[in-house]
């Protein structure tokens, strides 16, 4: 089948970075992904964003530090189980 799609113009740099971005996911998913699929993936990924999540994980936790990284190893791992589940991987 064959689909007609538009030309958009972006900078170079925007394409490079799209390029890396792709890259990544691709290497995430194990399969090849395309411009298409890489910018629905981060305009889908903008949604749903919460500063103050962002600002609360970015503060010192006092504590066993071991004991923070290893929960941050455990929810890594629930992350990239979501992940794989999303994608169908």
């Amino acid at each position: 089948m064959y689909y007609i799609m538009p030309t958009i113009s972006v900078s170079e740099d925007v394409k490079l970075e799209l390029l890396r971005f792709a890259a990544e996911l691709q290497t995430k998913l194990g399969r090849r992904v395309d411009f298409d699929e890489a910018i629905k993936f981060l305009l889908r990924g903008r949604k749903g964003k919460n500063p103050r999540l962002l600002l609360e994980a970015c503060t010192p936790i006092p504590g066993d530090t071991d004991a923070v990284l290893k929960e941050l190893y455990e929810e890594r791992r629930k992350d990239e189980e979501r992940y794989s589940r999303y994608f169908g991987l």
